[in-house]
């Protein structure tokens, strides 16, 4: 790894990186010949994004990537190469397509994660291991999408990494979606959790129309062992969940341009506040041993100024939003973007 000088208390892991390009268009015209206004480009993918704006709090977080070496470039095209740990493996990296229509609608087309080999995925758990011991970091965050193994047709297997991390006494925060997160939130190895509306609901197998709706799905999740669930709730800010409590927490309105990444920018607010404000002897307790109502308001606050940025990526931290909690939720108060589980 190159430029990383200073140890780090959260190390990410990104299963499965992309190549984010996005396109600004002024009037986009489905069916026809469009010319973008722009194009950017960024290496990105969930622990990724979560570790480039950590490093906005001073928090220089590594993150584990496994890289196509076709693509042995990409780290210094992108300003990637300061804070990502490659493990190179054969192949491309998959590529991810936003369509940013001013004024309009955001459209993301994503390719598939690329598989892993046995062996690779055997590599990529003992890469992580090691960046998380010369770290001595407290928090490994697995965030994005799920490869396949080739072995097995499966997704890769998460569980050596969470049995290392506990006898390392590292917390695991998740962050991904889908059939990977149906099954692991069960399992209760992960610390935190971090699903949006739509991912809490399937997860669940039922829709979500109230404040109460999501502390009941959540503390569902708790029940498996989760010890805290951070339920993101678009124009209804988050939902912050133990076994025992539960905070809303929102901002004043921000202006909307891009929504790609506002996820993993309040998770990096979330863990970023909880590292810089460890609870004291004297503090009250939360059930678990971090600061969830400061983590919350951070998050919060981080993903606002995200959405009012055209980039994938969290460009800066300044002029955070106002930002309000309450414990006294109101648990009858319809969802604005309510969420309906899809039979499959």
């Amino acid at each position: 790894m190159s430029g990383m000088a200073t140890k780090s208390p959260i190390v990410t892991l990104t299963p499965a990186p992309t190549l984010d390009r996005t396109y600004t268009v002024t009037d986009l015209h489905s069916g026809a010949v469009n010319r973008a206004d722009s194009v950017g480009e960024e290496l990105a993918g969930k622990g990724i994004n979560v570790a480039r704006a950590l490093h906005l709090a001073g928090i220089p977080a590594p993150a584990v990537v496994p890289i196509g070496n076709a693509e042995k470039g990409i780290l210094e095209r992108t300003g990637s190469k300061n804070f990502l740990v490659p493990l190179w493996i054969e192949g491309t990296i998959r590529v991810s397509t936003t369509i940013l229509e001013r004024g309009g609608t955001t459209t993301k087309i994503n390719e598939a994660p690329k598989p892993l080999s046995s062996k690779e995925w055997q590599q990529v758990i003992e890469l992580t291991e090691k960046t998380v011991i010369e770290n001595d970091a407290k928090w490994l965050v697995i965030a994005g999408a799920l490869p396949i193994d080739e072995s097995t047709g499966t997704f890769v297997d998460l569980h050596p990494i969470f049995e290392r991390m506990e006898k390392l006494g590292v917390r695991v925060v998740l962050d991904t979606s889908g059939e990977p997160l149906a099954y692991w939130v069960r399992q209760g190895e992960a610390a935190i959790l971090k699903p949006n509306a739509e991912e809490l609901a399937s997860a669940v197998g039922r829709d979500l129309l109230t404040n109460g709706d999501v502390i009941e799905a959540a503390r569902e999740l708790c029940s498996h062992g989760v010890e805290c669930v951070l339920a993101s709730l678009g124009a209804d800010g988050m939902l912050a969940v133990t076994k025992s409590r539960a905070w809303a927490t929102r901002t004043a309105p921000v202006k909307v341009i891009n929504t790609v990444g506002a996820g993993d920018a309040t998770l990096a607010g979330f863990l970023a506040a909880i590292t810089n404000n460890p609870l004291s002897e004297n503090e009250k307790d939360f059930g678990v041993e971090f600061n969830v109502p400061v983590g919350a308001m951070a998050a919060v606050q981080w993903g606002a100024v995200k959405v009012s940025q055209p980039t994938s990526g969290l460009d800066h931290i300044d002029n955070l939003p106002e930002v309000f909690l309450t414990e006294d939720v109101d648990l009858a108060a319809p969802l604005k973007e309510p969420a309906i589980h899809k039979e499959k």
